[in-house]
């Protein structure tokens, strides 16, 4: 069984659609499936070994190009190559950073129609590239954003075509109207090409079936999968490692930064709690585009106008390995999401390392760090939004390390047991067996 799975690069920026998409076809490789990875747009960044093609479809360039200028729509065959070569993607994705989805409103709707499109030139190309070359078996895309490619490649190739749901309602939400409610409309329209879809937990996967109107029966349920090798074989001890540090107590964030994740509240709620007298620090982490620098510095500044500027170090986007040293140097990890969060990885990854977890009672989150079980869950809950009740859960944990050592353990046992790879890469298999076995059939 071939699988191709298509993937949007994010311009230079880790993702984590890149790291969930890159370490499912890692995974599924291991297994021992011929699976693929194929950027769409501009080159892939994930913070671990790319094992994307270098060949990039539906190139940047050309669909920009084609979108507004109707002469690209007809360009001969050699100069779309040359506006596809690697180089200029590589360099169109390093200045993509400042583009908003308000901006976007037109390409997308445009995207999202296929054959319609103002872009059929580029899908024609691809659909051609599948059929001939790769005959895929399975065509996974990694968000409903490239549906829009579903009909022409399932006609061309006929393969069953696989679509991730990747939190791509933040997005849609951005978009100027009336491309807000175009986009809508067509993501349904196309969710009809789509055979099944796959969601990372079963919030995200209830909430976009009613947005494309589709059965809950399509939508499998399959948890991202860290790579456990990365972490101890065995909790860490967490008692030992603030003691280390005579007492004081870090807070980690490890996420984009944007408003939606929250790093404001965490500044505020940081604040708050050296207010009191507290030995506190924030440890934080994440990819950062020029559109949003101006967040981050307000986070700065608000951190400043706190008193807290000595106690908030800003690393920026980190690599593989200063991730696993940042979860290894904190007591709590805190995601404090002001949108509902639809993959929560870096909650996944915090388990795996053994680290208790103070999040939002939003989205997905709820669903990994729900206070419940024997051993009193994986973490606490703070009201979304809230400043204030995000530092009382943070001085629970602070408070009470048997709390927090029990929280952290339970998290560890948690990630080995429903978020290893392994675990991914079985449930993506069984799927896409399922899918062949229909067909033939």
């Amino acid at each position: 069984m071939k699988i191709v799975h298509i993937t949007a690069g994010a311009g230079g920026r880790i993702c984590g659609s890149c790291l969930h998409d890159n370490a499912l076809v890692r995974s599924l490789r291991d297994r021992g499936l011929d699976a693929m990875l194929v950027p769409a747009y501009v080159p892939t960044t994930t913070d671990e070994e790319n094992v994307a093609e270098r060949r990039i479809v539906l190139g940047g360039v050309n669909v920009w190009l084609q979108e507004h200028l109707a002469v690209f729509r007809h360009t001969p065959a050699w100069l779309d190559r040359l506006l596809d070569s690697r180089g200029l993607l590589e360099w169109l994705s390093r200045r993509t950073g400042s583009t908003r989805p308000s901006d976007l409103g037109p390409l997308t709707v445009s995207s999202l129609e296929g054959e319609r499109g103002h872009q059929h030139k580029e899908l024609e190309k691809l659909a051609r590239w599948l059929a001939d070359e790769l005959k895929p078996d399975i065509v996974h895309l990694s968000n409903v954003l490239l549906s829009g490619l579903a009909g022409r490649v399932k006609r061309a190739t006929g393969a069953g075509i696989v679509c991730t749901l990747s939190g791509e309602d933040l997005f849609i939400g951005q978009l100027p109207e009336p491309h807000r409610s175009r986009a809508g409309a067509l993501l349904a329209e196309n969710a009809k090409s789509i055979d099944r879809f796959v969601a990372l937990n079963e919030f995200y996967a209830g909430f976009m079936a009613s947005k494309l109107a589709v059965s809950s029966e399509r939508i499998a349920v399959v948890p991202h999968g860290v790579d456990m090798e990365l972490f101890s074989m065995a909790p860490p001890d967490l008692s030992r490692r603030r003691k280390d540090r005579c007492g004081r107590f870090v807070v980690g964030f490890l996420a984009r930064a944007c408003p939606e994740k929250g790093l404001h509240l965490l500044v505020e709620a940081v604040g708050r709690l050296a207010a009191e007298g507290r030995d506190v620090e924030l440890l934080a982490a994440g990819a950062t585009v020029d559109a949003e620098r101006r967040y981050v510095s307000g986070c700065l500044e608000r951190a400043r106008l706190l008193g807290v500027a000595d106690r908030f170090r800003w690393l920026g986007q980190v690599d593989l390995r200063a991730k696993v040293e940042l979860l290894g140097a904190i007591d709590v990890f805190a995601m404090p999401a002001t949108h509902p969060e639809a993959k929560g990885i870096p909650v996944l990854e915090a388990f795996a390392a053994g680290v208790p977890v103070v999040a939002a009672d939003a989205g997905t989150l709820p669903e990994y760090v729900r206070p419940d079980g024997a051993n009193g869950g994986t973490g606490l809950l703070h009201r979304p939004g809230d400043a204030a009740d995000l530092a009382r859960m943070l001085a629970a944990v602070q408070d009470d390390v048997s709390l927090a050592s029990s929280l952290g353990r339970e998290g560890f046992t948690r990630a080995r047991e429903r978020f290893s790879r392994s675990r991914m890469a079985e449930g993506h298999a069984d799927l896409y067996a399922a899918m062949g076995a229909a067909v033939l059939s």
